[in-house]
């Protein structure tokens, strides 16, 4: 089991995590992160939503400064501290995707509807989020988001070409979203850990936690990792599902992003 006497690296989903699915409140994880804070354990976001969200909301829970994965893996933000320049955008660009998508949306003529093709009005009423907030949702820099409105087979045509063109569409709590195929949630983890044992000289430990499909490769990459209770049919599908690796929670949310770390950390959650 980790400790928080380890090297830890800890990497959290968002929407349906960290954050709740339906308020975006995150109250019942504070003290968590208040003792992961003190104990000086990085607490790297990784999530589907933009890099101008994301920064947001490291500012609203005291994780400024912090490595950060945005558009599901396409977009990363390294460390403030390490001198290697401004965030790396792997792949292909939100404008190139954009123009495929369209191309494939005329050519099978499918039912969809992007962030692109709305305003921030369309954008809140659908998340919730404030307009504010929706507007951030807005600035993809390396995939698309989008709902989709077609037959489930359709999906599988749409999935084929995109293939064919070197794109994936990934399915999240909400939404879907197409990026690079080169691009992933665990190929930006790999890549952080990297940086991790290189800028910093440790070997880490690895936790993870996610809720939704999305997150499947985040959380197979890991160490451990908490499959928090969510809202997905479909679930999360891990390649090693071992009990000693694996904890499924009963709450969803924030109250099982803590139930999570109480599973693993709780030999030394009083120790700060």
């Amino acid at each position: 089991m980790p400790s928080l006497q380890d090297t830890l690296l800890i990497f959290s989903d968002l929407d349906g995590s960290l954050l709740d699915i339906h308020t975006y409140d995150w109250q019942p994880a504070i003290p968590w992160l208040d003792r992961l804070l003190d104990n000086q354990v990085p607490v790297i976001l990784c999530s589907s939503k933009t890099v101008a969200e994301m920064l947001e909301i490291q500012q609203d829970l005291g994780l400024e400064g912090l490595p950060l994965i945005a558009e599901n893996g396409a977009v990363i933000q390294p460390d403030v501290r390490w001198e290697m320049g401004q965030r790396h955008i792997r792949g292909m660009s939100h404008q190139d995707i954009h123009r495929l998508i369209e191309q494939i949306r005329l050519q099978l003529r499918v039912k969809f509807t992007t962030f692109d093709d709305v305003d921030e009005r369309v954008i809140s009423e659908w998340t919730g989020l404030t307009r504010y907030r929706s507007a951030l949702a807005r600035k993809h820099e390396a995939s698309v988001t989008l709902i989709w409105r077609d037959t489930d087979e359709k999906m599988v045509e749409f999935e084929e070409v995109l293939a064919r063109s070197g794109l994936k569409c990934l399915q999240g709590a909400r939404f879907w979203h197409i990026l690079d195929a080169r691009c992933g949630k665990d190929v930006a983890v790999n890549w952080l850990i990297e940086q991790y044992r290189e800028q910093e000289d440790i070997t880490p430990v690895t936790l993870g936690l996610g809720d939704g499909p999305n997150d499947a490769p985040l959380l197979d990459s890991m160490d451990f990792a908490v499959v928090i209770k969510g809202i997905n049919r479909q679930g999360i599908v891990l390649r090693d599902t071992s009990p000693a690796r694996v904890y499924y929670t009963q709450q969803p949310g924030p109250a099982g992003w803590s139930e999570g770390l109480d599973h693993f950390l709780s030999s030394s959650r009083q120790i700060t």
